[in-house]
């Protein structure tokens, strides 16, 4: 008995230090529900000091979040002292609006994105005409937030956190620009994409390049996440995805993955599925989709708001 005892402990055990990352989701739709748009606390397990990735829907998540809420952590408090900066993805408001909305009760930290994301921060949010300027640039700066800009393929280190990340470009209705970020910790790591459509549909190789970068790292079983958009269902004709992948666009770019992998890593690969848009049956249709042509036998994960995600 006591050896069966000492062996479960043991297993437990393994199984608490094996986990890196918790991933804490605010928001994960593409529209329409203003409360729970696109955001993701990630960070190191237990660590209580994450990046969020992308801000469309900050409050509002922390408040239904389970993790938070069990240990009964003020809202404010994870707002200003748990959340220690921003990767922002591209400009659209449903990537955003969370972080501008919330920036005056925030704290002073750091907005990773890139040049031209920050662009478009400097030219249309933070400007006083729309919003104060809490930034560290522009027209009467408050300089809460500092703008660190992040170079295509260079890695970066995030402030307070344990946490590397490197960035990739993106394409989102072309030539639009956004962006993904491979995060790591140790020799863990999370690639989180912001919107993007299919190299084909756009006429650009983005998507090719980040497979290419990233195929070591899944090869190695060092990948915990791939954390990739699917806005719509199969029906929706390409030439009104406006920059965004369908279930069959996704599999046709994983069987890109697959030419730098090999077909047989996939396998178990966690897929976590983000910014579906909730009009009328997408959700439920696009998770059926994804499910019935699994060709690859990824590990598809949907994501619910407020519910950790542990890996």
């Amino acid at each position: 008995m006591k050896k069966i005892i000492l062996l479960t402990l043991t297993l437990l055990c393994s199984k608490v230090y094996s986990q890196t990352f918790e991933v804490v989701p605010l928001g994960v739709y593409g529209g329409d529900h203003e409360d729970n748009l696109s955001s993701y606390l990630i960070g190191k397990y237990k660590a209580n000091a994450y990046l969020a990735l992308d801000a469309g829907t900050i409050n509002a998540g922390i408040r239904k979040a389970i993790t938070f809420k069990t240990f009964e952590v003020p809202a404010g408090r994870v707002l200003r002292d748990y959340i220690k900066g921003y990767f922002i993805s591209h400009g659209h408001l449903d990537h955003l609006a969370g972080m501008i909305i919330n920036s005056p009760s925030d704290t002073a930290k750091n907005i990773y994105a890139t040049a031209a994301m920050i662009d478009v921060l400097k030219a249309h949010y933070f400007i006083n005409d729309t919003w104060a300027n809490f930034a560290n640039e522009g027209d009467l700066p408050i300089r809460k937030y500092q703008y660190k800009r992040l170079k295509i393929g260079q890695i970066d280190t995030v402030t307070n956190t344990g946490m590397t990340i490197q960035a990739f470009d993106l394409s989102h209705v072309n030539p639009k620009k956004s962006s993904a970020v491979l995060v790591t910790i140790g020799d863990s790591s999370i690639v989180y994409l912001g919107d993007t459509g299919a190299d084909r549909v756009e006429k650009v190789t983005n998507l090719e390049n980040l497979w290419q970068s990233i195929a070591p790292i899944i090869k190695s079983r060092r990948l915990k996440a791939l954390m990739i958009e699917v806005s719509f269902p199969n029906a929706q004709p390409e030439k009104l995805l406006f920059g965004h992948l369908t279930p069959l666009l996704l599999n046709e770019e994983l069987g890109k993955l697959a030419t730098f992998t090999g077909r047989d890593m996939l396998q178990g690969l966690n897929v976590i599925v983000t910014h579906m848009k909730p009009v009328s049956d997408n959700v439920d249709t696009i998770k059926r989709q994804l499910l019935e042509n699994n060709s690859y036998k990824v590990n598809f994960i949907f994501p619910e708001q407020g519910k950790r995600m542990v890996f």
